[in-house]
């Protein structure tokens, strides 16, 4: 990965890096830090698309150590801060599967489709009560370390949303397996039963797991990227 180390000085204004080549994802990570961060220029925070940096090979065993791989992968190549995070869905009549394979769950990568069909296959037998799950998110920021190797100084951070889920989707955003989840705050008294797909961008990462994860990981970010005028706990509120 030495080719994108120059990547940064085609964006020079770059403050954050975020390790994705999901475009829905990219679209949602902005979505949540850009408030979390207003003094920070929504432009300065790209991704590693954006400065072509190859997706590093991600062989942990937990959504926390993925999220680690791509994020320092990430800040060694270009100097940036880097966040990075790894998610999925987690069945509990599945074992917790699909889990850290919840992207690729029906043996093609980022086929969201796919996905889904195979998942609706294989909990049709099982009956409303029993479908609990929960989407998990790890959240790593690296910062680019002194020394000639840059040893990243890693921040993590893990949060779920509980929910369950539906025999057939519903709802048009969102992405994955957003249109058969319904989180638990939807069927709370007051609630109206939506899918994650259903919400808006703004309710959904009101509670979602990974602006959470976002949310707690607010303040060692400001301390990185935003201006010193802007104190990390008024980032983090």
């Amino acid at each position: 990965m030495s080719a994108p180390a120059a990547s940064p000085a085609a964006a020079p204004d770059a403050a954050l890096v975020l390790a994705t080549h999901n475009a829905g994802k990219l679209t949602e990570l902005r979505a949540i830090l850009e408030p979390l961060a207003p003094d920070l220029d929504p432009r300065s925070i790209i991704s590693a698309a954006s400065l072509g940096v190859p997706e590093p090979v991600e062989d942990g065993l937990t959504f926390a150590a993925n999220a680690e791989i791509k994020a320092c992968a990430l800040a060694r190549a270009t100097g940036l801060p880097a966040v990075a995070d790894d998610s999925g869905l987690c069945v509990d009549v599945l074992g917790g599967s699909p889990g850290i394979f919840s992207a690729r769950w029906c043996g093609r990568h980022g086929d969201d489709a796919g996905n889904l069909r195979l998942l609706l296959d294989q909990i049709s037998a099982i009956a409303d009560p029993h479908r609990t799950a929960r989407f998990t998110c790890a959240a790593v920021l690296a910062a680019p370390g002194p020394g000639p190797d840059h040893r990243p100084t890693v921040t993590r951070i893990e949060r779920s949303m509980e929910g369950r889920l539906l025999g057939e989707p519903r709802g048009e955003g969102g992405f994955g397996y957003d249109p058969i989840f319904v989180p638990v705050q939807e069927d709370a008294p007051g609630g109206a039963g939506r899918t994650t797909a259903q919400m808006s961008s703004a309710e959904k990462n009101a509670i979602s797991h990974r602006g959470q994860a976002l949310r707690a990981l607010a303040p060692a970010l400001a301390a990185l990227v935003v201006p010193s005028s802007t104190s990390a706990d008024d980032i983090a509120r």
